[in-house]
């Protein structure tokens, strides 16, 4: 791993369960993988994981958390992650991904509230970092490789590249996309109830606050000391905790991944259309 490039060698299934049993053996599992690689003089150095995904949909507080874990032993971690959706489209799906440090600043000591993303300038585009990848294949590999390629020659009627199917992966986007709509939805009413709440102490405090200084004006005239005009214990000055906006990040960047998605695939689907009405005319 140089300053700003990653070279990953190999990677190794990880067992993950719930059961403490069987998470004591994973781990063990890992440990056993990094020396046999040692062993045999493979590079044994972990850089990160990497993981499956459905239509793009990895941006999760879950894998936040995996990174965090990570980031502990490895300072500079990164994922691999994987969609077989679009792989079966004929992309080649791999992003490798990291954590901004700002958002990790932020994350550790968990401070998603408006002023601190405003004083870090933080949005829902700088949480993830990526990073572009190159795939190399050994001589060996490539050579299976081409053993494994049929020996099938092109017709002049082999219209089996143009097919124009994308129905099914364009409604799966849209269905996610939606659900996403809907949590995003949620997630403003919460923040317009606590905005609701907020103004309507701002409201009673100066009430409060009135009424104690017209309270001390009839104490001046009356020679008395005048009350304080703060007062801690009462319920109307306990601050309102502002809802986390983490969530609402996170769903905004999955919108965007899935408007992404919706629109690569529509572009191809029109070139494809365009090409199928020249080969009718033809």
């Amino acid at each position: 791993m140089h300053l700003n490039q990653y070279h990953l060698l190999s990677s190794s299934q990880l067992i993950r369960e719930e059961d403490e049993e069987v998470e004591a053996e994973g781990a063990n599992y890992q440990l056993e993988m990094m020396r046999c690689l040692r062993e045999v003089n493979v590079d044994n150095n972990t850089v990160g994981w990497y993981q499956s995904t459905l239509f793009g949909s990895f941006q999760t507080v879950e894998l936040i958390e995996t990174f965090m874990n990570y980031q502990e032993n490895i300072r500079r971690c990164v994922c691999i992650v994987y969609d077989p959706s679009r792989s079966n489209q004929g992309i080649l799906a791999l992003k490798a991904l990291k954590l901004s440090d700002s958002f990790m600043d932020l994350y550790k000591n968990n401070n998603f509230i408006g002023e601190k993303l405003r004083e870090k300038n933080l949005s829902w585009v700088d949480i993830f970092e990526e990073i572009p990848i190159k795939v190399s294949n050994s001589a060996l590999i490539s050579a299976f490789m081409t053993e494994l390629e049929t020996d099938t020659p092109v017709k002049q009627c082999d219209y089996d590249r143009l097919q124009l199917s994308t129905n099914p992966f364009l409604e799966r986007n849209m269905e996610f996309l939606v659900e996403c709509m809907d949590d995003l939805s949620m997630e403003q009413q919460k923040f317009q109830f606590y905005y609701r709440n907020l103004s309507r102490q701002q409201a009673q405090q100066q009430a409060w606050l009135q009424k104690r200084r017209n309270d001390n004006m009839q104490r001046k005239a009356a020679g008395e000391e005048p009350l304080p005009e703060e007062d801690p214990s009462n319920p109307v000055f306990k601050p309102i905790p502002e809802p986390s906006r983490l969530d609402s990040f996170l769903i905004t960047n999955q919108i965007s991944n899935y408007c992404n998605q919706i629109n690569g695939v529509a572009g191809q689907s029109f070139s494809r259309l365009y090409l199928m009405k020249a080969l009718h005319e033809d």
